[in-house]
Order: C-alpha cells, then sequence, then structure tokens
C-alpha cells in the first residue's frame, strides 16, 4: 500500500516539473497536478467515422496524450473504468454570445426619435455604425458561470462566440466552456469574421430595408479593397480591421432561405464562401440551398402545435404554417440527404433544455445519427481551422469529451461527465445506485401504500401511493446511497424521510408533522422492467406531407414543365399588324411561339385545346408592381440607386398565383417612392414555384424615380425635418447634383482606364450608387418616374436636357394629358391608372380622359396598377380607356400587353403573338376587355402555371390537407403536448409609400 501511494506521489511531482508554468502569480502555495488519467474498457466514440470498443484513453496536463485499445498506462495514473460507458468528443458549437454583453439597442422615449444621418461613434471608424468590423469578441469575452454550466449539461465544450450586433460583427474567438479565467478558456482570439443581415444596435437611418443593407455591405468589400491600395487616402479604422478579417473563415448569420441565398449571392460576387446560419426551413428549397454550395448551422427550432380546438381560431392558420409545423423537424434530415454539409446549433432555442429533445425529434425524423454527431463535432472544428485542438478524440488534441451511458442519441442515454481540456464537470453520478422498482412502505411499522420509482438510475421520478388511488410527488434528494423524501400529508402537513439501502430494501427514521420521529421502511416488492428499447441504430423517418412550390397555399408538390400545345380555333390578339385573327390555331414548342395559322397539324406529342368561342391572347404585362417583394423602400438617403429589388424578390407571395389567375404573365417591380433617386427595379415572369433567378430577367436595367410628397416626406411630422430635400425645390437640386457627381466619376474612370493601359495605376473608388447614374448617363439603364404634377414633370424633363439623359417613362403621371406634347417630343412613355385619384393632393386634378389624350398625341401609354389586387383586373382597366376616350379596343389591349413591353424595351420577345416571341399567353373565356373575361388558363413561356379546372382540384386538395394537419394537431394537444396560439398572418400588399425596419420585413410573408 506504501508503495503505490509513493508511486502516485512520484509521478504527481514529475507532472508537476513537466508542465508549463502560467504567466499569472496565484496568492499562496498551490499545487498545479498534472491532470494524468486513463479510462479504460470503453467504447471510445474517436470521431463519427471511428469506434474503440473496449479502448483505453489516457489524458495529461489537459491534453490527450494516446488512444487506442492497447495504451500502456504509466506509474501514477489515476484509472478510470467506465465498462459499459462511452466516451465521445465534447460538442461545438458555432453560434454563440456565450460570455459577452447583451446588445441593446437605444430607443427614444415614445417610440419616434429625429433621423439619425451620420454615425454617433467617436474616433476614425466608418461612416455606418453597422458596420463595425473593429469589433474583436476575444477583448469583450468575459466568462459566464451560468451560461456555460447550460452549455456543459447539454455535452457542449467550446463554443465560436462574436458580438451579435450589426452587419459587419467583427471577428468572432474560440472558447472552451471550462470554469477557469479567460485567459485559459480562449483557445483562439482571431477565428472567424462574421456579418448578418441585421442592424442590430444601430439607430442610423441607412440603412432601412434588406435591401440597403446587401447595398452597404457590398459597398464596404468595394472600399475596403479599393482602401487597401490607395496611396493618398484617409484613416479609416473599420476599413483597416475589415481587410484584418477578410481572410477569415465568414460566416453569414441569416433567418430564413431565401436569406441564405441572397448571402450567398453577395459572397459569389466578392470570392468569398460563406458558411451560412440559416433559420430551419432549407427543406422549402433544397435544390437551390445546394446550388450554393455553402455549409450551413442549422438551428433545432420547431414550432409548437397551434391550438385548433376552435374552428375559428383554425382559420386563421396558413397553409405555410400548418406545413411548416409538421415538416420543420425533416429539416436537417433533408440537408442531409441532399449531402449539403451542415453544422448544428443551439442558437435560437429559448431553453438550452429543449437541444437534445428536439435533437432526437430530428432523428426521429431521418436525420442519420454519424450526421449528427459529425454536425456536432468533427465538421465545425474543420470550418474554424481548430481540427488540430478540437472534434475527435485524437493524440495531441485538447482532452475535451463527455462520458455517456451508451448510444449518445439513444432514448434514455446520460451524459455522466464532460471533460474540458482535462477538467472533470460531473453532470450524473456515474455509478449511481440503481433502485428502481416498487416497495412497500411502512411509516411506524404500519403499513402506509407504496413507493413506486421509475426514471433512470441516474434522475429517478418518484411517486407515493396510498389508499391504492391517491399519489404524491414527493421531493426527493439522492446522494449515494443516502435517501431523503419530504411530502405533504394533508391536512396535518409535511413529513419528511430520510433513510439508506440496506441490501435492495430503504430504511430510516421519519419526522412526522407534529414533530414526532418514527421509524419507517420500504420493502422491495417488485423489481423495475425497463421498456423494451427499439433498435435506434437506423434512422426511420416519420410520415409527413409533401413540401410544396412555393411553401404557400396553391404550391405544386411537382412544378409545372413546359409543354408542345396547339390552341385551334381561337379569335387571336395577335398586337401585330394582322390585328385580330378568327378562328385561328397557335402551335407553342420549347417556350416559344412557333406557328400561327389556321389548319395548322400538330406536332407529335402535341396537346391540342379546343379554343372555339375564346380568346388567345399575349400575357398582361405589369409596368409598375410591387408584389412579390420583401421590402419596397429604402429610404435611409436621398438617393437609394445603390439598391436593387432583384435582392428582395419573394417567389412564395401569393399575388404571384392571383394575378395569374387575371392573366399577369410579367411584373416590373419598382422601388417605392421614398427618395428622389429610387433603387433599380427587377422585371419578373410569374413563374409559380419557380426560384427567384428563374423569374428574374436580369438584362432588363431599369431604376424607379420619384417626384412629390413622398420625397421631400411631407406628412412625416416635424420631428422628421432632418434629410434633405424637404421641398420641391431641394429635389431638383439632388438630381443636379448627383448626375454632375455621376459625370465627375464616369470620367475619373475613362481617364484611368485610358492610363492603365500605358502604366497600372490604383483605380477611382468604386461607387455602385453612381455606377447606377453612369448606366442612365450611358443609355443602359432606364428611369421610371413616380410623378403626378405637370410643374415637377417640366422640372425634371428639364433637368434631363440639360444633363443630356433621357426619361424612359413617367408612371402615375396624372397631369401627363397637360404636357403629353412634350412626352412625345422626347419619346417618353406614360404609365398611368385608368381611374384611380382622389387619394391626395398630388391628383386633384386628374381626368378620366387621361391616358387617352397622352395616346392621342402618340406618346407610348400603359396601364399599371401599382396595387396588388387592381393587377388582376388589369384588362377591365385597359377596357376603361375605351369608354373614357375612345380608343379603339386593339390599342386599348396594347396599353397592357405590348406597350409596357416597349416601355420594359423587351417587346422583342413579349407582348404580342408572333412567331419567335415567348409563349406567354393567355386563353380568354370571351373578349378580354368584357367584365366577365376570366382565363382559362395562363401561360408563361410554353409552361401552364395557371389551370382554372387544376385549380379547382387544388381548392379540394387543399382543404383536405388542411384538415389532416388539423387533426394531427388535435391530437398533439390531447396527448398534452406544447400548444401555441395561432397568429393570423396575411401577405403585404405594398404600396409605393410604404417603408418598414429591416427586422419586419418578413413578417407576414407566408
Amino acid at each position: 500500500m506504501f508503495k503505490q501511494i509513493s508511486t502516485l506521489l512520484t509521478g504527481l511531482t514529475i507532472g508537476i516539473c513537466c508542465q508549463a508554468q502560467g504567466t499569472f502569480p496565484q496568492n499562496g502555495a498551490y499545487d498545479e497536478r498534472p491532470g494524468r488519467y486513463a479510462f479504460t474498457n470503453a467504447t471510445i466514440v474517436v470521431d463519427s467515422k471511428t469506434t474503440i470498443t473496449a479502448g483505453t484513453m489516457l489524458i495529461e496536463n489537459g491534453t490527450i496524450r494516446e488512444v487506442s485499445k492497447q495504451v500502456k498506462i504509466p506509474a501514477g495514473t489515476v484509472v478510470v473504468d467506465l465498462k459499459g460507458k462511452y466516451i465521445y468528443p465534447s460538442l461545438i458549437d458555432l453560434d454563440s454570445d456565450y460570455g459577452l454583453p447583451e446588445v441593446r439597442r437605444e430607443r427614444a422615449a415614445g417610440g419616434r426619435q429625429t433621423p439619425q444621418i451620420e454615425s454617433n461613434k467617436k474616433g476614425a471608424f466608418g461612416w455606418n455604425q453597422a458596420v463595425q468590423p473593429e469589433t474583436d469578441a476575444s477583448l469583450l469575452f468575459t466568462p459566464d458561470a451560468k451560461k456555460a454550466e447550460d452549455f456543459r449539461k447539454n455535452g457542449f465544450g467550446t463554443v465560436l462566440i462574436h458580438a451579435h450586433d450589426g452587419i459587419v460583427r467583427g471577428n468572432g474567438a474560440l472558447v472552451t466552456l471550462t470554469d477557469e479565467p479567460a485567459n485559459k478558456a480562449l483557445l483562439n482570439k482571431k477565428a472567424s469574421a462574421h456579418f448578418s443581415f441585421s442592424k442590430g444596435s444601430s439607430s442610423q437611418t441607412y440603412p432601412s430595408s434588406t435591401m440597403g443593407v446587401v447595398a452597404l455591405l457590398r459597398q464596404n468589400y468595394y472600399d475596403a479593397d479599393w482602401y487597401a491600395k490607395a496611396v493618398d487616402k484617409e484613416t479609416n479604422l473599420s476599413l483597416d480591421a475589415f481587410n484584418q478579417i477578410k481572410s477569415l473563415p465568414s460566416f453569414f448569420e441569416t433567418n430564413d432561405k431565401y436569406s441564405v441565398m441572397r448571402a450567398d449571392k453577395v459572397g459569389d460576387e466578392f470570392g468569398i464562401q460563406y458558411i451560412i446560419r440559416g433559420g430551419g426551413d432549407e427543406y422549402q428549397r433544397i435544390n437551390e440551398i445546394k446550388a450554393t454550395k455553402a455549409t450551413l448551422i442549422l438551428p433545432l427550432q420547431f414550432p409548437d402545435a397551434y391550438d385548433v380546438s376552435d374552428p375559428w381560431d383554425a382559420d386563421v392558420i396558413s397553409m405555410s404554417q400548418l406545413k411548416h409545423w409538421e415538416l420543420a423537424p425533416k429539416n436537417t434530415s433533408e440537408v442531409a440527404k441532399a449531402d449539403i454539409p451542415f453544422a448544428l446549433t443551439t442558437a435560437g432555442l429559448k431553453n438550452k433544455a429543449d437541444f437534445w429533445k428536439n435533437l432526437k425529434t430530428a432523428i426521429e425524423y431521418g436525420l442519420p445519427k454519424e450526421k449528427a454527431l459529425e454536425a456536432l463535432t468533427t465538421l465545425p472544428a474543420s470550418l474554424i481551422k481548430a481540427e488540430g485542438q478540437i472534434g475527435s478524440l485524437k493524440t495531441g488534441l485538447l482532452a475535451n469529451f463527455i462520458i455517456t451511458s451508451g448510444d449518445l442519441f439513444g432514448k434514455d442515454n446520460v451524459i455522466y461527465e464532460n471533460w474540458i481540456q482535462g477538467k472533470k464537470f460531473v453532470l450524473a453520478p456515474i455509478n449511481a445506485p440503481d433502485i428502481r422498482g416498487t416497495y412497500s412502505l411502512s411509516l411506524n411499522n404500519e403499513p402506509a401504500g407504496k413507493i413506486q420509482i421509475t426514471g433512470s438510475p441516474e434522475k429517478p421520478e418518484y411517486k407515493i401511493v396510498v389508499q391504492d388511488s391517491i399519489k404524491i410527488t414527493p421531493k426527493a434528494i439522492l446522494s449515494n446511497e443516502l435517501l431523503t423524501l419530504t411530502y405533504q400529508n394533508k391536512p396535518s402537513g409535511t413529513v419528511r424521510l430520510t433513510g439508506w439501502l440496506t441490501g435492495a430494501d430503504l430504511a430510516g427514521e421519519g419526522v412526522l408533522p407534529d414533530g414526532s420521529v418514527i421509524p419507517w421502511s420500504a420493502v422491495l416488492s417488485e423489481k423495475y422492467q425497463p421498456a423494451a428499447v427499439k433498435d435506434s441504430t437506423i434512422a426511420k423517418p416519420k410520415e409527413t406531407g409533401q413540401v410544396v412550390y412555393p411553401f404557400v397555399g396553391f404550391g405544386n408538390e411537382e412544378l409545372p414543365k413546359s409543354e408542345t400545345v396547339l390552341v385551334k380555333n381561337a379569335t387571336v390578339w395577335t398586337n401585330e399588324k394582322e390585328g385580330i385573327l378568327q378562328n385561328t390555331d397557335v402551335i407553342v414548342q420549347n417556350g416559344k411561339i412557333t406557328k400561327i395559322g389556321k389548319g395548322l397539324a400538330a406536332p407529335a406529342g402535341t396537346r391540342t385545346v379546343d379554343g372555339t368561342g375564346k380568346h388567345l391572347t399575349s400575357g398582361i404585362i405589369d409596368e409598375h408592381s410591387h408584389i412579390a417583394l420583401f421590402t419596397i423602400n429604402e429610404g435611409g438617403q436621398t438617393s437609394s440607386a445603390e439598391v436593387r429589388m432583384s435582392d428582395v424578390i419573394n417567389p412564395d407571395d401569393i399575388n404571384i398565383y392571383r394575378q395569374l389567375a387575371g392573366g399577369v404573365t410579367a411584373s416590373h417591380l419598382l422601388h417605392g417612392s421614398a427618395n428622389s433617386i429610387g433603387g433599380q427595379s427587377a422585371l419578373i415572369k410569374l413563374k409559380w414555384g419557380a426560384s427567384q433567378s428563374e423569374m428574374l430577367l436580369p438584362e432588363v436595367k431599369t431604376i424607379k424615380f420619384a417626384l412629390g410628397e413622398n420625397v421631400k416626406q411631407s406628412n412625416w411630422g416635424d420631428i422628421v425635418r432632418t434629410r434633405f430635400p424637404q421641398t420641391r425645390m431641394g429635389v431638383e437640386q439632388v438630381y443636379f447634383d448627383h448626375f454632375i457627381r455621376a459625370k465627375e466619376y464616369s470620367n475619373s474612370w475613362k481617364k484611368y482606364n485610358a492610363a492603365s493601359k500605358k502604366q497600372p495605376g490604383v483605380a477611382p473608388r468604386r461607387d455602385i450608387e453612381l455606377d447606377a447614374l453612369v448606366e442612365i448617363l450611358d443609355s443602359e439603364r432606364f428611369i421610371t418616374c413616380h410623378s403626378y404634377v405637370q410643374s415637377e414633370i417640366n422640372m425634371l424633363m428639364h433637368v434631363a436636357d440639360s444633363l443630356k439623359f433621357k426619361i424612359n417613362t413617367f408612371t402615375h403621371i396624372l397631369e401627363g394629358y397637360k404636357l403629353a406634347d412634350g412626352m412625345a417630343k422626347r419619346g417618353i412613355g406614360g404609365s398611368t391608372f385608368a381611374d384611380w385619384w382622389a387619394y391626395k393632393m398630388e391628383v386633384k386634378e386628374a381626368i378620366p380622359y387621361n391616358a387617352a389624350l397622352m395616346y392621342h398625341e402618340g406618346v407610348t401609354v400603359a396601364i399599371n396598377s401599382d396595387d396588388a389586387e387592381m393587377a388582376r383586373r388589369l384588362n377591365q382597366e385597359a377596357a376603361k380607356t375605351v369608354e373614357y376616350g375612345g380608343v379603339p379596343e386593339e390599342d386599348a389591349w396594347k396599353m397592357v400587353t405590348l406597350n409596357p413591353a416597349k416601355l420594359l424595351h423587351v417587346d422583342h420577345r413579349m407582348g404580342s403573338i408572333k412567331a419567335g416571341k415567348d409563349a406567354d399567353l393567355v386563353l380568354w373565356n370571351t373578349n378580354p376587355l368584357s367584365v366577365y373575361a376570366r382565363p382559362e388558363f395562363t401561360m408563361v413561356e410554353g409552361t401552364v402555371y395557371f389551370d382554372r379546372k387544376k385549380d379547382e382540384e387544388k381548392q379540394k386538395s387543399m382543404a383536405t390537407e388542411r384538415e389532416r394537419l388539423i387533426q394531427k394537431m388535435l391530437g398533439d394537444k390531447a396527448e398534452g403536448k406544447p400548444t401555441q396560439k395561432p397568429q393570423a398572418t396575411q401577405p403585404r400588399m405594398w404600396h409605393c409609400e410604404d417603408i418598414v425596419g429591416v427586422h419586419a420585413e418578413h413578417e407576414g410573408t407566408k
């Protein structure tokens, strides 16, 4: 015995001598032990692909020394026999704010504050407070004992932390969850760079939208590149810091599937492959998500069932909410099935204790366990280039591991201990006595009922049964073999029993409510029999409904495909010189119109549609629309020419389907009217269920300008008298100022490009706002201008004449009849309402003959909607010009088809029925200008996206699917599972003047 102790002390002494000394002094005598342990006879899961049975792991000084079946254990080593137990690497979370100060946003009393145009941050930093690359998480980090304990209980040993504040969030730090000081917990002070689409605590007015966030981030990348090369430049500590972190692994936080794709698009522009934290709905667009080639970080947030016991409450829940509730647990399995690399995070969980419950649910829904382990260990370690420190159980790595009772993902698995940097944290007793069973209880040597002990050996659950029916749940404390039970014995008071194990039984003393001390005992009458454990080695997905595209009501389980179609004997409105053709056939192949004529023979495999008594037209083109967008205004600055509506396209907007039902096949998505110079517009085809990129026509380059009350913020109140311009005179100066600067900017690039052919030099700073204005000057981008009043319209035409740029279209233009001759002379089109006015002072002189008077002056006139509801009836809006002004029917129809195509410079492929043009066609049941007209089908590029007969079938199947999901939710409630109160969501019906904060943009879109 003495020899064993001597050997142990010798080993400890050697360990002390060999251990590196820290730089922190300690007060008093201390003994730093080497922490040499050998864990033997364990099932050691080295990583997701390697497992050693009956293995040994040797650790020393916080590091793994050896892992194998045969390990030579040095003298003086503490040996821990783990027969029947498992060892796994401790888990890693890559999205945490552990140990960092809480982010707080200052808000003015009463909810409104004077607009903050410039940054309030002191020092030589960048101009926008939402861009904070100088934030260093390692300098803000202070260990948090409570949060560390919560993480450790779930098996985590390491977290990547960063300040969750702003668009550019600075660098992250890799820290362990030890209870040692920060200098020992910090593994890598500059491990990562972090980005998001959230302004965070910044109260600056810009950016006020997601598209503004994208533009600001893009500009920051260009500025940083210029700053790194420029010689004569300002000092900018933010750009200095940005250039230091941009080579680090870059993480981008998003909150939904479309944000994932948006972030990846930014990364592609600058050659960066972001690691993207998703929102848990990636399964809804899995092919597009895979195409990004991004590694994802996935939350395990699943919505509770809705309480649908009240049918009226059930009615307010959208189809997408119902289906997401059922399918959200499948997200990780669908991502895994698509072979998309991913890590898992606890981020987003209100209660960290839900992590394992939700992870096991994900496994039940098909997530392979080896993928789950990889997502929590080796993959996150490799993403932050820390695989040489953490993530597996290999020689030389940190001794970060957990000891479990069995399979980490097993139903009844218990994590006994979490070792971090070689330090033990006990979570549950590793050799707890198994006292489960049914006992006969005696108090004061008299029978008193039964004690039933269930649960697990480590966490027993107790019930005291008296009189065969009354069940009492006592408070219980089991420490080693000592048990204390406390319970209420009504009406007399509290009974306290303390006892110990004697063999298989329990005995001890108790104190009754009157203070008397009595003996008590519990004799085991029936050993606990655990339920048979199902084989959980293979995940078996649960049955669920299908994903639909888009993920809303009226979505398609399978996307429609292009067809070869022959429409026979229809009245064909060609919009060409042939005019309206009676009893005519049209053939569509490969998305194009191929033949027009009588008695056409159908190619093989053609679907024939009888058009007798029906009218075939080209699809309606809405020249001014705000559907299918997450936001429409970037109102933070006078000019937002740098923002792009293509960055915020929302393919899930039900208005796409509704407008297809009204014969619309294309929509020109405009920025709102918050600024004199708005954002870059987007033209989309209404391909219901298609992706953003499939809908977009990127070659169409337009931009929104605005005049009038909105741009000078007339109705915003006195508190907002800050942003220029505040008068109509100021609006004129905005145009002069910006275009003069654009000319100077363009000249600087021309000089640079000419000089660089002879001798390379430093390029001018790229300005993406001025880039758009230069495109206007070069006739590559076309202006659509929000306008009402004659004087202002004349003003902008004068500015354009002076600075040599062209106005393409005046939209609204309700006083266009006053100056149609000037518009026609300059080749400016007019896109107007048929009879929508009297909603503000600017439209008080509108007349119903406006469109007709402009038409008669030779202006190319379009009738637009500017409204999601009106767009479904644009055929009737066009018909009003026949009534008000005597416009011929064919020319009236062109106002919603060919004329918008001309204004958008796409009439070579859209707007009429002509061989070679896109097969964007609508088959109407009668004359399309009739109030009784309705589409039988609407086709975009040869694919039918709306079919009236199939629409009826969809409505029936939706009702069936809806009731199935409601019944499933009712079943969950009956089983006692948590529920949430239904919350109604409605699609946002955007209008020109609408402005919402960045955080509110995605609300109500499903």
